[in-house]
């Protein structure tokens, strides 16, 4: 078994569920009292959130490629950055590390393509919705990428910041997103991705009529399929 490096703690809620995610899988697999090998370098999102804000990416990059250097130092196979928006500055990272990143976006991409689906509607930060890094990767699978509205986006990326981030579900925003992924079906979605890995502790499969495709248990089970490889 491989040893899988997570670079988490953006935020602590999801990380915690990646690490739950990865074990009961590996535990599936393999049965028994097996569990994953696996080493957690968690940030302080409050550093990484404030060079978000102020745009400095390259910032925030060089943040992540040490957490990263220290993981593969401490052993690390491969790496998972636990969050969609810092895959913004994956380049930052791989430069800083000899062993491969498994981006999520592309993890996403192959389960898409799997049910059949070529359109799908991406809920995330505001930076994983309107900027290309995201976006891009996904449609260079042949797959058309919707986004909600302006004002859709900012009632979105409000919500992962001011309450998902710090731990609160509440059914108002589930209202507020279910209504947000109904228009997005109109626009012709026929999927919607989970483009924030927060976003899946408020919105579940039974809030959409159109598959959700959950990156933060995507990521997590590819993360195993390659530890196992």
């Amino acid at each position: 078994m491989k040893t899988i490096g997570l670079i988490g703690g953006m935020s602590w809620e999801s990380s915690a569920k990646y690490y739950q995610l990865i074990n009961q899988e590996v535990k599936k697999q393999l049965g028994g009292l097996h569990s994953a090998k696996c080493i957690l370098y968690s940030v302080d999102f409050a550093e990484t959130q404030r060079h978000q804000a102020a745009g400095e990416w390259e910032r925030a990059g060089q943040l992540l490629g040490d957490a990263a250097l220290s993981l593969e130092k401490a052993g690390a196979d491969f790496i998972i950055i636990c969050t969609n928006t810092m895959h913004k500055v994956i380049e930052y990272v791989e430069e800083k590390i000899s062993i491969p990143i498994l981006h999520i976006a592309d993890a996403t991409a192959n389960e898409i393509l799997k049910s059949d689906i070529r359109s799908i509607g991406l809920l995330g930060t505001t930076y994983t919705m309107e900027q290309d890094f995201y976006k891009s990767r996904i449609e260079s699978n042949g797959i058309k990428v919707l986004v909600p509205n302006s004002e859709d986006r900012q009632v979105i990326n409000k919500v992962i910041f001011e309450e998902l981030c710090l731990g609160e579900i509440l059914p108002s925003s589930r209202a507020d997103y279910k209504k947000i992924i109904e228009q997005l079906v109109e626009d012709g979605a026929e999927g919607i991705i989970l483009g924030c890995t927060e976003i899946g502790l408020l919105v579940k499969q039974q809030d959409s009529q159109v598959p959700l495709f959950d990156t933060t248990v995507i990521h997590a089970l590819e993360a195993v399929k390659r530890a196992l490889e």
